[in-house]
């Protein structure tokens, strides 16, 4: 078949392009402000990606038109399609009924989180040989590709509470039907779909709905509202990490997150020592385990995984070191995911200067839900720099209470100019943003060498 994909760059709509050529089809797609690393994902597997939405991308003997929920009513090729009365769907019911509906899913759910603890769950069942098929938002650093379709029956996706498409409003995940499922956390987020917490809820218990009897649901204990969706009704067995309270528990061996000794009903199981950072992850290990253990991997091979893992590109990524200067990238753009990220790092270097440079992007924190959070969410950094957005919801107001020094800019450009004379040996610097922030990684580091290579060091 020849399948065409409106929004083909995004994290879930990439990862459908990849399926859908390993099923043997002919895969097409459109998408402005294409950036990698999915842009790059694509050409690598040799999908044609086309720039904009014109509606001559779509080819005339197309079969089927899979519809991110980027798309909107007035998109020129969206609207070429109705009219022409072109089969389309969305990529959740593309994935159900041509992918997932004969596989045993494992699903991982949660506003923090999502995309780590898919990548530890589908690691541990490679690790363990048995191939699964995986759809990941993001780009694991184990396999390179954010999708594959593996052999059955195994298949680990990462589930999305967002929307499914302008004509589908129910959550991604109500498409899954999952055996297995993960809850890692609930917060309020997607404020452009949700209108608050309770509509969140509602849309997880649907979910909560659709696990068989047979399936099994990990949650984190310490979490009320996922607890709240349970209470709404459960027909699943329950198992819970986390926390005093957790079946699964971690003891922390080091302060920041990168060696510790898991237990199961207070049992020594083993002891995980790897690269990764935080309490945040240290908890989503522990679900991947007791996952992983209702498909029948032990525990203790799960642990042995872990400690071969590789995380997700841009989750505290480095992207390089220039003169003692360390640069990050980093996915984090909530309050909680900010606090957790940074919390984790300044564990690990101790008192050496933290420098967050943040890009509030998502229309939750444009619409300045979360805006009396963000002074300390961002309390272990030492210098703090923001790029300011279009909306105008009071940001420099924010950062006006702030102890530690701030700067905000509206230029990418002038950030940096002004960025990196502040800079010294020793430094980390954590730039967090859910875009590609116009380049500034690399414009950083440009400019970093630059001065490395006029001063002669």
């Amino acid at each position: 078949m020849r399948l065409h994909i409106l929004g083909i760059c995004g994290t879930f709509m990439s990862g459908i392009a990849v399926l859908a050529k390993q099923c043997g089809h002919h895969v097409t797609g459109s998408d402005t402000n294409v950036y990698p690393p999915m842009s790059t994902q694509l050409t690598n597997q040799g999908i044609q990606l086309m720039e904009g939405y014109d509606a001559s991308h779509i080819a005339a003997d197309v079969d089927v038109v899979i519809v991110g929920n980027v798309i909107r009513r007035g998109n020129p090729a969206m609207e070429h399609v109705l009219a022409n009365r072109i089969p389309y769907v969305s990529g959740p019911q593309w994935l159900a009924e041509n992918v997932l509906n004969k596989r045993w899913v494992l699903a991982v759910s949660g506003t923090h989180g999502k995309t780590t603890t898919t990548s530890m769950l589908t690691w541990i069942l490679e690790h363990a040989g048995l191939n699964p098929g995986f759809l990941i938002g993001g780009v694991p650093e184990n396999f390179g590709v954010s999708a594959r379709l593996g052999q059955d029956p195994l298949f680990v996706i990462e589930a999305d509470e967002y929307d499914s498409a302008f004509f589908d409003k129910r959550s991604k995940f109500i498409h899954y039907r999952p055996k297995t499922l993960i809850l890692n956390n609930l917060e309020f987020d997607h404020a452009d779909i949700f209108p608050d917490l309770s509509a969140i809820k509602q849309q997880f218990h649907y979910l909560i709905r659709t696990i068989p009897g047979n399936g099994l649901i990990v949650r984190h204990a310490q979490d009320d509202n996922l607890a709240d969706v349970i209470n709404m009704g459960c027909w699943t067995p329950v198992t819970t990490f986390g926390g005093p309270a957790g079946e699964w528990q971690a003891s922390p061996l080091v302060p920041d997150g990168s060696a510790f000794t898991v237990l199961k009903a207070g049992k020594k199981v083993g002891e995980v020592h790897w690269d990764l950072l935080g309490k945040h992850n240290v908890d989503n290990a522990l679900a991947a385990i007791a996952a992983a253990q209702h498909v029948n991997v032990p525990p203790e091979q799960a642990i042995s995984a872990l400690s071969s893992f590789k995380n997700v590109k841009r989750r505290l990524e480095i992207r390089g070191k220039v003169n003692g200067i360390v640069v990050y990238d980093d996915f984090a753009h909530h309050p909680t995911a900010i606090e957790t990220t940074l919390a984790g790092l300044r564990a690990k270097i101790g008192k050496s200067r933290l420098i967050a440079v943040v890009e509030f992007g998502s229309y939750t924190m444009r619409t300045g839900v979360h805006k009396e959070r963000i002074r300390d969410s961002l309390r272990d950094a030492d210098i703090v720099i923001c790029k300011s957005t279009d909306a105008d919801w009071g940001l420099k107001d924010i950062l006006a209470g702030f102890k530690q020094p701030v700067s905000l800019y509206d230029d990418v450009d002038a950030l940096v100019k002004n960025l990196v004379p502040m800079l010294a040996a020793g430094d980390h610097v954590v730039i967090m943003s859910n875009s590609g922030f116009g380049g500034i990684h690399n414009k950083l580091l440009d400019t970093l060498k630059e001065v490395e290579e006029f001063n002669g060091t």
